[in-house]
């Protein structure tokens, strides 16, 4: 059992003890046809869709800018963020960076991750990619999922590397509905008000604070 000591002396308080998991992680889970990773509550009054490739540059400063205000908000159920990855940069990089990244991405849906965790890996996982290049190698995925706080299974999964999807499969999909909702080629990152049906203007530095605009108490 769980106890808390506290020591007032003056202005100081000391807190001894470890401190409560929250008693409603946030969720994390595949989207509904298999080929996205949702990161939030479902009643959360905001929901994104982001597209992004693994070695695109433009998402990696995507997630530095923006990554911890993404795991904020969604740790406060304000928001709802699905990933869908890509892998067309793969045509010109015969080490399939794009497809092991996400493939591990995957990975990290499975088991009892929570979605601020999941958000953490991606903004390892960009952090260290590296365009044209292998990309970081299973055993390094695995040591940025420990790192973002996901469950020792997960990182053991990612790890070895096991199959968590059917890449191609995944990339005409996620292709696909890129095109449906931008008519126009995939580029990343995009990002896609699902519930305003809409494209938001991302290179806006505001544009985050904008979706959330009208839920005042975030």
């Amino acid at each position: 059992m769980t106890t808390l000591a506290m020591l007032l002396c003056g202005c100081t308080v000391e807190v001894t003890g470890r401190p409560l998991r929250d008693p409603t992680p946030v969720p994390l889970a595949l989207s509904d046809d298999g080929f996205g990773i949702v990161a939030g509550f479902e009643d959360a009054p905001a929901r994104i869709e982001i597209f992004t490739e693994p070695q695109c540059p433009h998402c990696a400063r995507l997630q530095s800018e923006f990554g911890d205000e993404l795991g904020y908000y969604i740790g406060l159920g304000a928001l709802q963020v699905t990933y869908r990855p890509l892998t067309f940069l793969d045509r010109y990089n015969p080490a399939g960076h794009s497809a092991r990244v996400s493939n591990a991405l995957f990975q990290a849906a499975e088991g009892d991750g929570t979605g601020t965790e999941f958000q953490k890996f991606v903004q390892l996982l960009w952090a260290n990619q590296e365009p044209d290049g292998p990309g970081p190698s299973n055993a390094e995925m695995a040591e940025l999922a420990r790192e973002a706080g996901l469950p020792r299974d997960v990182a053991e999964r990612i790890g070895d590397g096991d199959s968590a999807v059917d890449i191609d499969e995944m990339d005409a999909y996620n292709s696909d509905y890129l095109i449906e909702v931008t008519s126009r080629s995939p580029a990343t990152p995009t990002v896609y008000d699902s519930v305003d049906d809409t494209i938001l203007d991302v290179p806006d530095d505001d544009w985050l604070r904008r979706l959330l605009r009208s839920w005042r108490r975030y």
